[in-house]
């Protein structure tokens, strides 16, 4: 089973996927996140990687994460790429993760492409207001990627807003499920994590038939 968990940056779909995380049980459960797979740039002079629009999503490397999708979902493991935010780049060591009964992708922009959309079994929408999601934004930007507060101003501004508006909230018309106020939606996030535990309850039960 695999679920996608959309929204606009800032919106709290981490936190609903950690929420889920809690709730099913990491052991059955994989998390790939679509910032780990922004195209490497390492290639590039830092000052011009700095001017990237990197909520367009020609930013995104998506043919390897489709590809790491499909792998997972047909059980092979994957290594997942390492980015690191205040250099634009991607690092030499990968994470590896195992494929597991249940797969959830996070991104501000998995609803976008269509061949990555046709993998999901159920497709989520986090949505909050915009300025809660700034807030959040500017508060993990500084604290865990090493950026200054102008520089996440003026992103905001330039890109990560009108491309909200052209990609991100467009999107929403793809999803199963809306979740307003994210992780703070205790109805919502029970809901869905009964229903992965009903699904997963399934596959295990598929397993042991199999085994007889």
């Amino acid at each position: 089973m695999i679920i996608g968990i959309c929204g606009g940056t800032g919106s709290g779909k981490t936190t609903v996927a950690r929420r889920i995380l809690e709730n099913v049980s990491d052991e059955h459960v994989a998390f790939v996140q679509q910032d780990s797979y922004y195209r490497n740039l390492g290639d590039m002079p830092l000052e011009l990687r700095h001017q990237i629009n990197f909520d367009h999503p020609d930013a995104l490397d998506n043919d390897l994460f489709i590809n790491h999708v499909k792998a997972l979902r047909a059980g092979e493991p994957i290594g997942m790429p390492v980015y690191d935010f205040a250099k634009h780049e991607r690092k030499a060591e990968s994470i590896r993760v195992a494929p597991k009964p249940i797969l959830i992708l996070e991104g501000i922009l998995i609803f976008v492409d269509a061949a990555l959309r046709e993998l999901m079994d159920v497709k989520i929408f986090v949505d909050t207001d915009d300025d809660l999601r700034f807030i959040r934004r500017l508060r993990r930007d500084v604290e865990e990627r090493g950026r200054t507060v102008d520089s996440v101003i003026n992103q905001y501004l330039q890109t990560v807003r009108p491309m909200h508006r052209q990609f991100v909230e467009p999107s929403k018309r793809y999803a199963d499920v809306i979740i307003p106020e994210g992780g703070y939606n205790e109805v919502g996030i029970d809901l869905i994590s009964g229903k992965i535990r009903d699904k997963l309850q399934e596959v295990l039960r598929q397993d042991v038939a199999r085994t007889w």
